[in-house]
């Protein structure tokens, strides 16, 4: 099946008063239709700037510094703003962090989700756009649309802000739709249910989604396939199965085992030693190297390549070299059983 969504060797930088900060850094990934990916790391790591880098949402002092982007089989690297225009919303869609920000306190919920029904198909009549802005409330389970239609964000939850932003994004059918973190601001049991409501949307309406999180339980219960990311790079890819049950980036260990469901009693939560590093002066190995227990002298010296381990799992670590020393990993396993 083709990649619906493919980006090739992406490098994307800001310009800031320290310095050039490369935010992104040869990032290769793709999508097919009907897929959940799932982009996980800590702040700071690229995972929302790879998205807006996509959907051309970046600040003024950011850019497209190389690198290839393919939607639907099109090249919309060098698309100028209103060429994207003509893109966003039919082909891809954001749902944002903070639905509190990203809707308009002034406008009624039922308004915004009207306008942008009526902003992607013009021709329809305003009875026929408020039916089709009230088939989305329900599509995202906001009970009560009739009554709730002319209601303002502010009269809403947490989550149901979250489902009403969710389903102004889904108002043009899109083929692509991105999820920047969307259950952060939210309590467990209605992070819960957003993301059991984007994997019925997903069923329903057929659409790839591109899951941003740092949380790996939001990933276990929505993903498809995980794309870890550090410091602006992939460091591992593969399907849930590869990253939770095999992982091979010591990165990827270090999220897995700071988990709280691994969390031993009476001992101290496990966290990942250091800071990630300046993505103003990156460092020229492995930019994980100096928080890295089994760090190689070579990863000090070269980045490493991706490895294949199966046909589904990648990893950018020196210790899946034939040359490289066998260890144990801390979850079990081993290198080159």
């Amino acid at each position: 099946m083709p990649a619906l969504l493919e980006i090739k060797d992406l490098f994307v930088s800001f310009h800031t008063f320290s310095g050039e900060v490369e935010a992104v850094r040869g990032v290769s990934l793709s999508l097919r239709p009907g897929e959940v990916l799932a982009i996980v790391g800590e702040s700071g790591c690229g995972k929302s700037v790879l998205c807006r880098s996509v959907m051309k949402l970046l600040p003024q002092n950011g850019w497209i510094k190389g690198g290839t982007i393919l939607a639907d089989g099109i090249d919309i690297t060098n698309y100028t703003q209103r060429d994207m225009e003509r893109l966003r919303g039919r082909l891809f869609s954001m749902v944002f962090q903070d639905p509190l920000t990203a809707l308009n306190p002034t406008m009624t919920v039922g308004a915004q989700i009207a306008e942008a029904v009526q902003i992607h198909q013009p021709g329809l009549k305003k009875a026929a756009v408020r039916c089709r802005a009230l088939e989305l409330m329900d599509l995202v389970d906001i009970a009560g649309g009739e009554e709730r239609y002319g209601r303002y964000p502010h009269d809403f939850s947490g989550g149901m802000r979250q489902r009403a932003g969710t389903a102004a994004a889904l108002a043009s059918n899109p083929k692509i739709l991105f999820a920047d973190e969307p259950t952060t601001a939210l309590d467990v049991t209605i992070q819960a249910q957003i993301l059991d409501l984007l994997r019925d949307i997903q069923v329903k309406m057929g659409t790839a989604t591109v899951l941003v999180t740092h949380d790996l339980g939001v990933v276990a219960r929505a993903a498809d396939r995980v794309a870890v990311m550090y410091a602006g790079k992939i460091v591992e890819t593969g399907t849930v199965e590869d990253i939770f049950y095999a992982p091979q980036h010591p990165y990827t260990w270090g999220l897995l085992r700071a988990l709280p469901s691994r969390a031993v009693v009476g001992e101290p939560l496990y966290t990942i030693p250091g800071m990630p590093p300046t993505l103003i002066n990156p460092p020229k190995g492995d930019a994980f190297a100096c928080r890295n227990e089994y760090a190689l002298a070579i990863d000090y010296q070269e980045p490493p390549p991706m490895f294949q381990i199966s046909e589904t799992h990648f990893a950018a670590t020196w210790l899946l070299d034939k040359r490289a020393p066998k260890i144990m990993p801390p979850l079990g396993g081993s290198y080159h059983e």
